[in-house]
């Protein structure tokens, strides 16, 4: 009786989780447990330094989940599938985040919460200021930098780029990793699960990082860029924007963005949607909703299910690391391309706009234009430039959405 104990006590130890770690490191695989380590980390981020906690904790538990031993909850092989994935299969086999996965694979899941967004976000910054639009256009110079150095990196077969010799995929891989410089992590996601699945997890952790390292990435380049008399200027008052100005515009946007890009009209038509329910006032339930339960119950689908493709066999690659590096060069070309258009401007005008809000062109909202309005007053305690960053801030996400069509409209199905 007591051998039989000693038995079942050690199959049970043998079926465990714990067992399975350790077997696989012994055998030299190693990179289960440095993925556990990067979730941790992330975690930590998340919850202590609480950089960009409402998407970077879900992605870091997802991530755990994911690369715990023998968990079952999350089967990446599923949709890493030539031709079209069987859904049925999927529902069958797949455990509790292959299901919730379904709508990233689906694209259903960036464009709803584009609806939160624009039930969130005012335009008036915007429809005030005109000429903020072009500071938002600049800011997409990251995106395309980005995507003809990876491009390059492609034609050379460097870290794996471009390996299987397809030109098409080599373009599909550089518009999604040249999309992270938009600052936007579900326009990345919308992307990349269309044009380069295999890379989501690498560039949705990117995408989001950087997002979150905004406070500490933006600054010196904005100082860098900038003299201390351009950081000094103020701004005048931006004129009241009347409700009818407000409700025809995103009425005004879907009409002209989709009529020149119809692929960016899952993006752009679910935003001025939301946009167009806060701002006719005939709809607060609705708003509400979409502000609150709709777009927490799929910030935590989203980001738990992508942070659960991030497993060891596809995160810890050459290729990945220099994804995250090309993302950082993105998102400061993006920073850049926003600031040199704001001086443009500021000489175009006789030094009449701060140049400082060019950096909030990325489409990171608010974070970005209240980098712009921290750096504005240092130099100048009295200075408020956040009302006049939110203009470029805004259409930074509108031109997010516009690169990403044009991307999915070039690149799609070749």
């Amino acid at each position: 009786m007591f051998e039989m104990l000693v038995d079942g006590l050690s199959s049970f130890a043998m079926k465990t989780g714990v067992a399975e770690i350790a077997m696989d490191f012994m055998s030299g695989g190693w990179k289960t447990l440095i993925m556990l380590i990067i979730a941790c980390v992330l975690l930590y981020l998340a919850i202590v330094k609480q950089f960009e906690p409402l998407l970077l904790l879900p992605i870091a538990f997802g991530m755990l989940l994911a690369n715990l031993p023998l968990g079952q909850v999350m089967h990446p092989e599923l949709f890493m599938v030539e031709g079209d994935i069987d859904y049925g299969r999927v529902l069958h086999e797949g455990g509790l985040l292959d299901i919730l996965y379904m709508g990233v694979k689906l694209g259903v899941y960036p464009p709803l919460i584009f609806l939160g967004i624009g039930c969130m976000t005012d335009f008036g910054p915007l429809i005030a200021n005109p000429k903020s639009i072009l500071l938002g256009a600049a800011a997409q110079l990251g995106v395309f930098v980005t995507f003809l150095g990876a491009v390059i990196l492609g034609a050379f077969c460097i870290a794996g780029f471009g390996a299987d010799g397809n030109v098409a995929t080599i373009f599909k891989e550089a518009a999604s990793i040249g999309i992270i410089g938009g600052a936007d992590g579900p326009t990345a996601i919308f992307v990349t699960k269309t044009l380069a699945p295999g890379l989501l997890s690498a560039i949705a952790v990117a995408a989001y990082s950087y997002m979150a390292l905004i406070p500490l990435i933006q600054p010196p380049l904005m100082r860098l860029m900038t003299t201390k008399k351009e950081r000094q200027i103020v701004m005048e008052q931006l004129r009241p924007v009347t409700k009818i100005e407000k409700i025809i515009f995103p009425i005004a946007v879907t009409l002209i963005v989709i009529l020149l890009v119809p692929d960016s009209a899952s993006l752009v038509g679910t935003l001025m949607l939301g946009n167009l329910i806060k701002e006719s006032g005939v709809a607060e339930r609705l708003c509400k909703t979409a502000q609150n339960e709709l777009m927490n119950i799929i910030t935590i689908f989203l980001g738990t299910t992508v942070g659960a493709t991030a497993t060891a066999d596809t995160f810890l690659t050459p290729k990945t690391l220099l994804i995250i590096c090309l993302g950082l060069i993105a998102f400061s070309f993006s920073t850049i391309g926003g600031l040199l258009f704001g001086k443009i401007m500021c000489k175009a005008t006789g030094g009449k706009i701060n140049p400082l809000i060019g950096s909030a062109g990325v489409s990171a909202v608010p974070m970005a234009a209240r980098v712009s309005q921290v750096v504005g007053q240092e130099e100048n305690p009295t200075n408020y430039l956040l009302m006049h960053a939110m203009g470029p801030n805004v259409a930074g996400v509108i031109g997010s959405a516009v690169t990403a069509g044009v991307f999915l409209a070039n690149f799609t199905g070749i």
